[in-house]
Order: structure tokens, then sequence, then C-alpha cells
């Protein structure tokens, strides 16, 4: 009995010895990949931003102004009486299409309908989160989104690809604080 107490009081001092912890195969590859994608997505985001600006710069109707937000938005209707916009919190409702860039409709504001939406306290597309901030009541603006700020690296799953830049027509017809 007194062997088999020492030799298990001998087994929990050698196993207790001192307890190293395992590095890694590799550090630097995790932080090489990480550079990698930045600089992929960096490239991405310059390639789809200069197809943007082509296409606006090719629109002659229309004239274009930059949000400091990442898109592009233009007035279809413009109310010049009111200086009323939507808040954070606010409830606004309103009425949007989506089309690719070329203008083929995505979703029309039929199938998409009116809809009411807490200003910045909804997951929404974060484009239009922003873009609505921006309009009066009765205003219509089309606003050209780029993927990342549309639906990014995941589309939506139904219609829009992955990558996926987008043009919105949006008429806000209301503002409830």
């Amino acid at each position: 009995m007194r062997i088999s107490i020492l030799f298990f009081i001998g087994i929990l001092l050698i196993g207790c010895y001192e307890v190293t912890p395992r590095k890694p195969i590799n550090p630097k590859k995790s932080t090489t990949i990480l550079k990698e994608t930045i600089k992929q997505s960096k490239r991405l985001n310059k390639i789809e931003e200069d197809y943007i600006l082509a296409l606006i710069k090719a629109d002659s109707t229309n004239t274009y102004q930059v949000s400091p937000n990442g898109f592009w938005y233009t007035y279809i209707n413009k109310n010049e009486e009111s200086t009323i916009t939507p808040k954070e919190g606010d409830v606004v409702t309103f009425q949007y299409n989506i089309t690719d860039l070329q203008g083929a409709v995505i979703y029309s504001k039929d199938s998409l309908g009116i809809k009411k939406m807490s200003v910045d306290k909804e997951d929404f597309i974060s484009g239009l989160q922003s873009g609505i901030k921006l309009m009066k009541i009765g205003e219509t603006i089309t606003f050209v989104i780029p993927s990342y700020n549309a639906f990014g690296i995941s589309g939506d799953g139904k219609k829009i690809g992955i990558n996926q830049s987008i043009k919105s027509t949006v008429t806000l017809i209301n503002i409830n604080n």
C-alpha cells in the first residue's frame, strides 16, 4: 500500500512539473492571409467604383452627388420648401425599388410595397439607411450603391448576386418622430 501511495504522489509531482504552452506552427500565415484579403478587397472596391463612376459620367440626364457614406445620388423630385429630414429613431414610410446598374428591375416598387422603418434601428441596406436621412417628405431620389454598402459578398440569397452594386429609387412618404 505504501508503494502505491508513493507511486501515485510521484506521478502527480512529475505530471505537474512544468507546463509549456504550445507555440503556433506558423504565426505569420494568418496575418499574411488577412493582409492579402484586405488588399484584394480594396482592389475589387476600386474596380467597382471606377465602373460606377463611368456609368454616372455617361448619364447625361442626371447630376449625381457623392455621399460621404460611399454612395451616389441624384434627385428625381426635390422638395425645396421643407427642411425636415429623418434622424435616428424616427419612423419613416417610403416606397422603393431595386435595379441593377443598367436599370433592369430586380425588385419592383409593387413587389416591395410601402415600407415603414425606424431609422438606424433596423437591419436594412446600409446605403439606403444613410440615404434616407438625406431626404425630405415628398422627395424622390435615385441612389447608386456599391456592393459593400448594399448586400456585400453574400448577396441577398435570391436575386442579388455577390458583390453586386445596385440602384434604388426611393420616395419618402412620411416621417414620424
